[in-house]
């Protein structure tokens, strides 16, 4: 479709009717559901085990995944690795996606700095996430931050309030919210990110114990 085609105001019509998750990802591609599409260089689709047991969920993909096409592989990704490894869970293991699937964001000099969604631009791409559930079917969700807690909890979920709680949901029998790795990046100093690397490592820590119960 070229770059001038229309906005839909919803990816709902692009979501194929067989799917897979090779089939989801083909289709996203061509995604026009919202404005996203003319600013970002591709759509970034979940990646991971088909029948992953844990599904962890973003806000959007940043810089480097908006160049590379995949989840989780900028900064943000690297820190969430580590905070894996540390809590005894393999990346390897989950299915890592986003709420909104194209990059956001505004210029600022010669870089891309990130731009928080609409709310219409989360509701517009929710189509493709919950396809993604669908056909994963994972026992546990863990959204990072308030974007993604929002969208699939309600708009009146907090992440300072609940962190940490495990709940069960109609997509999910466990969800819990955390921070999004990136809060911990923007913290103001070295100490502090030791606190918050902490404290995210401890709520991942908890996914093992829940798997199993």
């Amino acid at each position: 479709m070229a770059r001038g085609a229309e906005t839909t105001g919803s990816a709902a019509a692009f979501v194929p009717a067989t799917r897979s998750l090779a089939s989801l990802q083909a289709a996203a591609a061509g995604c026009r559901g919202c404005d996203l599409w003319r600013r970002g260089t591709q759509t970034v689709f979940g990646e991971g085990r088909a029948r992953a047991r844990v599904m962890l969920v973003g806000e959007q993909p940043g810089d480097e995944e908006d160049r590379t096409g995949r989840p989780f592989v900028g900064p943000a990704g690297r820190l969430l690795d580590q905070a894996l490894a540390a809590a005894g869970v393999a990346r390897a293991d989950v299915y890592v996606t986003n709420v909104v699937k194209h990059f956001k964001w505004e210029p600022r000099g010669k870089r891309r700095i990130h731009a928080k969604p609409s709310r219409a631009e989360v509701g517009a791409c929710l189509p493709w996430l919950r396809a993604e559930l669908e056909l994963v079917r994972p026992e546990a969700v863990v959204c990072l931050g308030a974007t993604a807690a929002q969208a699939l909890l309600g708009p009146t979920f907090r992440v300072t309030r609940q962190r940490g709680e495990w709940m069960g949901t109609a997509f999910a029998a466990r969800v819990m919210a955390t921070v999004h790795p990136s809060a911990i990046l923007r913290a103001p100093d070295d100490a502090a990110r030791r606190v918050e690397m902490a404290r995210f490592v401890e709520d991942l820590a908890t996914i093992p114990a829940r798997l199993a119960a």
